[in-house]
């Protein structure tokens, strides 16, 4: 037979099996756009602005729909209501993670982040339980982030109010704050070791050979060497970079809103003045840094659809029937950017969290750490970091910006699977 009449038939019976598989597999799963075969919808979803895209789609298949990357399926939740029903109300059912090739190469199914099942429960309660021993909600960490907050500040100083990337002393300055739970002890900025030690951390925790000799008496323990080490890799990168980047957008969002800035300034002026250290005790009385805080992340929308999960079982949800394995989509920003809720709510604004009276508003649509059993373990270290931090440095210091807020570009240069700020450079001028 013709070789090319060969291939012909080949791509035929693929294509013809890729549309069975596609129909049959869909089953009971929510309406969605047509896929086409082997693609899916990729073609229709603009990976550079996903939650876009996602939420074009929902205007027409509502709430709860499917999409299928490549031949594989995907359960969006959009909106407030259904994100809360699968994440919170049916949280055991949706709790399982989407491991993409490689994260199950690099992770191996381990640590926290990336983890399923026993290994996940057995990890997720020992770093909550390690966390709090070593301080965490407690005031022993409050004074490790005040301290590094003083640290911060000196760092800042030495630029002598010049032009500078905050980069890198933003992304340093929670780092130190795991390396002082973890290791008992912060860094210098400039210490090499510090410097290197992203690439350092996971041979220097090989070497502990007490932990070895666990596993030794425990062949079926959880807590093996690789997966300690995956543990402390997922609470640097989840710990550091996360908090960074919102401190970096956050001071970008203050050098466009000049007006919101002075407000801060004026509300920490009134309250914690010039001669001591900002402390947790203090937001309960600055209730407009509390709602600029809250909006800085409700706005960047740092991480739009989470981290994907999967049905751990079959899932009746709604109407439908979503099959064990099913990768699911949270769409958090179709939460943090409810109009409801959030009137006007591509627009920044810290009236978002304040009410009529200037209190500060609690929303239950704030939701930038996920939310169910899958919520960030870090996220009450987050939250003390952000306050601690940004109340430090505008209370020693006025940002100057390079260009006119007017000119001020807050659009994320990356919004895929993150959102990240725009490159930018501010003095740090000295009050």
């Amino acid at each position: 037979m013709d070789p090319t009449v060969v291939l012909v038939l080949c791509l035929s019976c693929l294509l013809l099996f890729s549309l069975w598989k596609q129909s049959h597999g869909r089953g009971n799963l929510p309406p969605g756009p047509t896929p086409l075969p082997v693609l899916g919808n990729i073609l229709q979803l603009d990976f550079k602005d996903i939650s876009k895209s996602l939420a074009k789609l929902s205007e027409v298949y509502g709430p709860v729909f499917t999409v299928y990357l490549g031949m594989k399926p995907t359960v969006v939740l959009h909106g407030y209501e259904a994100v809360k029903e699968a994440l919170i109300d049916l949280g055991e059912e949706f709790s399982g993670r989407n491991i993409l090739p490689v994260n199950d190469k690099v992770n191996k199914g381990l640590g926290i982040i990336f983890s399923n099942g026993n290994t996940w429960k057995h990890t997720r309660r020992f770093s909550l339980v390690t966390l709090r021993n070593f301080g965490m909600g407690k005031r022993s960490i409050e004074e490790r982030v005040q301290e590094e907050a003083r640290c911060l500040v000196e760092e800042l100083r030495k630029t002598n109010a010049s032009p500078c990337d905050p980069t890198f002393i933003l992304a340093a300055a929670p780092c130190n704050v795991i390396c002082s739970v973890i290791f008992q002890s912060r860094f210098d900025y400039t210490e090499e070791e510090f410097l290197n030690l992203m690439g350092k951390f996971n041979e220097n925790f090989r070497n502990n050979n007490f932990l070895s000799v666990q596993e030794k008496h425990n062949p079926q323990s959880e807590f093996t060497i690789d997966n300690l080490v995956i543990t402390v890799i997922d609470l640097f990168a989840a710990g550091t970079e996360t908090t960074s980047t919102t401190l970096r957008y956050g001071l970008l969002l203050l050098l466009k809103h000049p007006e919101v800035r002075a407000k801060v300034q004026e509300e920490i002026e009134r309250v914690i003045g010039r001669h001591r250290s900002p402390c947790m005790q203090d937001r309960s009385h600055m209730p407009y840094t509390d709602a600029v805080v809250h909006e800085i992340q409700r706005y960047i929308d740092l991480v739009p659809n989470s981290a994907p999960h999967t049905t751990t079982c079959d899932v009746k949800f709604r109407n439908y029937l979503i099959p064990k394995g099913t990768t699911v989509f949270p769409s958090l920003t179709s939460v943090l950017f409810d109009e409801k809720e959030f009137p006007n709510s591509k627009e920044f604004d810290p009236g978002h969290f304040l009410d009529k009276s200037g209190n500060f508003r609690k929303s239950d649509y704030f939701v930038p750490f996920s939310t169910g059993k899958r919520v960030c373990v870090g996220e009450a270290l987050a939250r003390m970091e952000l306050f601690l931090f940004l109340t430090t440095i505008l209370q020693n210091f006025t940002l100057k910006p390079q260009v006119d807020p007017k000119h001020t570009d807050t659009t994320p240069l990356v919004s895929g699977i993150a959102r990240v700020p725009r490159f930018y450079k501010l003095s740090f001028i000295p009050v």
